[in-house]
C-alpha cells in the first residue's frame, strides 16, 4: 500500500487542498452551529427572566391575599400549549413562600400545597441552598448537570420584603429536536457549499502541481537523456516555480555541454592513441617503402621492356605511393603535393578490390564514371574510395550489389557508395567515424575514421544515410580549377 509520502504531487496536492476546504467547511459549520446555540440559550435566559419577573410581579397579589385559585390560574395562563418554540415553555412552575414551601404549582400532584420541594433532596436541595447563598432579592439561573431541567428563579417582592420565588423548570431535552434540525440545516449548506467548491479546489490543486510533476519528470531523465530534459515543458512563469524551472533549464545545458566536452575529450584521446601508434609505426614502413620504390624505379629504367611487366610495376609503384601518402595523411603533417585524381585511378581501385568482390560474389556498379582529371590529390582520393568500397562489399548481400557513383561540377566532387546490406542501426550511427568503433567482427574500426580525417583535410563533407536494403555514405570534395 502507498503511503502518503510517497504519493505524486498530481494527487498529494488536491487531497490535500481536499483536506483543508473539508476542515475548514467543518469548523465553519461547527461554529455557526455553536453560535446558534448559544443564542438559543441566550434567548431561553432572557425569556425565562423576562416570565419569571412578570409572574412574580402578577403574584404578589395573590400572594398577599393567600388565593391559591387566582395563582393557579395565573401560571395556566402562562402556559401554551401550541407554542411556536417548544423549548421556551416552562415544564415545571413553582410557587413558594418565604421558607421555600409549595404555593401553588404547575403540577399539584407532585408537589403539593405547603409541601417542601427541598425535603426530595437532590436538585430541589441544591435550589433551596443556591437561595440561601445569595440575595433574596436577585434573579438566578441555574443548570444543574444531573438534573434533566434547567432553572430560572426570580423573587416574589412586596414592599422590599421577601414573600417567596418563583421557579421555572425548563426541560433540557427540548432543546434536541431544534438542535437536530440546526445541524441538518448547516449540514445541507455545507454540503451544498462542498459541492461547488470541492471540483474547482480540485482543478486549481491539479494545475497547481502539474508545473512541479513536469519538473520532476524531467529531472528523473538527468542524466540519461539531457536532450529531452532541456526541451520538456516547464513552467515559464516568475514565480518561484518558474524561476527553478528556468535555473534546471540552465543546469541541464551546463550538463549537456559538460556531456559534449567529455565525448570531445574522449575523441580526443583516441585519436591521440591513433597518432601515438602511427607516428611509432611510420618510420618502420617508410623505410621499407622507399627502398621497395626505389627498387621498381631501377628495374623500369634498367629492366626488360615486358608491357605487362611494366604494367604490373606501375600498378605496385602507385600503391606503395600511396601507402607512403596515407601514412602522411594519419599524422597529418603537412598538405600533400600529389598528382590530380583520374579516370584511372578508378580502374586501379576495381583492380584491387576485385578479389574481394569476387571471393563473396558482389557486383560492383559504376554508376557515373568520372570524365576527366580533377585537381584533387589522386593518393588521398584513391585511400576513400578504397576504404568505402572495401566496406561496402563487405557489408553487402553475399551475392549482392554495390554502386559507386562520381560526378563533378560547380567546383565540387560529388562520389557515392552504396550496398544493398543489413542497415547501420540507430545506436552505431553517432559512433562510424570514431577510431576503434567497427560495428563487424572482422576490422579494427580505422576505415571510415581515416576516410573522415582524409575528407576533412580536403575540406569536404562526409554524411550517411542508411535504410533496411540500402546503406550509402556520400561526400563532398571542393577543387579549384588551374
Amino acid at each position: 500500500m502507498i503511503a502518503l509520502a510517497d504519493l505524486s504531487l498530481r494527487w498529494k496536492i488536491p487531497l490535500r487542498v481536499m483536506g483543508a476546504v473539508l476542515g475548514t467547511a467543518l469548523a465553519v459549520t461547527a461554529a455557526l452551529v455553536t453560535r446558534e446555540y448559544d443564542e438559543m440559550r441566550q434567548n431561553l435566559d432572557a425569556h425565562g427572566k423576562s416570565l419569571a419577573r412578570v409572574l412574580a410581579n402578577t403574584l404578589v397579589t395573590p400572594v398577599l391575599h393567600d388565593d391559591i385559585w387566582r395563582a393557579y390560574e395565573i401560571l395556566q395562563s402562562a402556559r401554551d400549549p401550541t407554542a411556536i418554540a417548544p423549548e421556551l415553555q416552562a415544564d415545571v412552575v413553582l410557587v413558594t413562600d418565604a421558607d421555600f414551601n409549595v404555593f401553588v404549582s404547575t403540577r399539584p400532584k407532585e408537589f403539593p400545597i405547603g409541601s417542601s420541594p427541598a425535603s426530595r433532596g437532590g436538585v430541589y436541595g441544591r435550589l433551596r441552598a443556591a437561595l440561601v447563598k445569595t440575595k433574596a432579592t436577585e434573579q438566578q439561573v441555574i443548570e444543574p448537570a444531573d438534573s434533566v431541567h434547567y432553572f430560572v428563579m426570580s423573587p416574589l417582592v412586596a414592599d422590599g420584603v421577601a414573600l417567596g420565588h418563583v421557579i421555572l423548570g425548563y426541560s433540557k431535552i427540548s432543546f434536541v429536536p431544534r438542535f437536530i434540525g440546526l445541524v441538518g440545516q448547516a449540514a445541507f449548506v455545507t454540503l451544498l457549499v462542498l459541492v461547488l467548491i470541492l471540483p474547482f479546489s480540485w482543478f486549481w490543486a491539479r494545475r497547481t502541481g502539474e508545473p512541479l510533476v513536469a519538473l520532476a519528470d524531467a529531472m528523473r531523465r538527468v542524466p540519461g537523456d539531457l536532450e529531452v530534459a532541456r526541451l520538456a515543458d516547464l513552467p515559464k512563469s516568475g514565480d518561484e516555480i518558474g524561476q527553478l524551472g528556468n535555473a534546471f533549464r540552465r543546469m541541464v545545458g551546463e550538463l549537456k555541454h559538460k556531456q559534449e566536452l567529455e565525448d570531445q575529450m574522449l575523441v580526443t584521446e583516441r585519436l591521440a592513441a591513433v597518432g601515438r601508434m602511427t607516428a611509432g609505426i611510420a618510420h618502420e614502413i617508410n623505410n621499407p617503402l622507399g627502398g621497395m620504390l626505389t627498387a621498381i624505379k631501377t628495374y623500369q629504367r634498367h629492366g626488360a621492356g615486358d608491357p605487362l611487366a611494366n604494367q604490373t610495376l606501375s600498378l605496385l609503384e602507385r600503391g606503395l605511393t600511396q601507402i607512403r601518402h596515407t601514412v602522411a595523411a594519419l599524422l597529418v603533417e603537412t598538405k600533400l603535393q600529389d598528382r590530380p585524381f583520374e579516370p584511372a585511378d578508378i580502374d586501379d581501385l576495381l583492380i584491387l578490390v576485385e578479389a574481394e568482390a569476387r571471393a563473396r560474389s558482389v557486383t560492383i556498379v559504376i554508376e557515373s564514371p568520372l570524365e576527366r582529371a580533377l585537381p584533387l590529390p589522386a593518393t588521398l582520393l584513391r585511400q576513400i574510395l578504397l576504404n568505402l568500397l572495401l566496406n561496402a562489399i563487405a557489408a553487402a548481400d553475399e551475392g549482392g550489389r554495390v554502386r559507386l557513383g562520381l560526378g563533378s561540377g560547380d567546383g565540387m566532387l560529388r562520389f557515392s557508395v552504396c550496398n544493398d546490406g543489413k542497415h547501420i542501426p540507430d545506436e552505431q550511427m553517432a559512433y562510424l567515424f570514431e577510431p576503434f568503433a567497427s560495428g563487424r567482427e572482422k576490422g579494427y574500426g580505422l576505415g571510415l575514421w581515416v576516410v573522415y580525417q582524409i575528407v576533412q583535410q580536403l575540406n569536404g563533407g562526409l554524411s550517411v544515410d542508411s535504410e533496411p536494403g540500402c546503406t550509402t555514405f556520400s561526400a563532398e570534395i571542393p577543387y579549384v580549377e588551374n
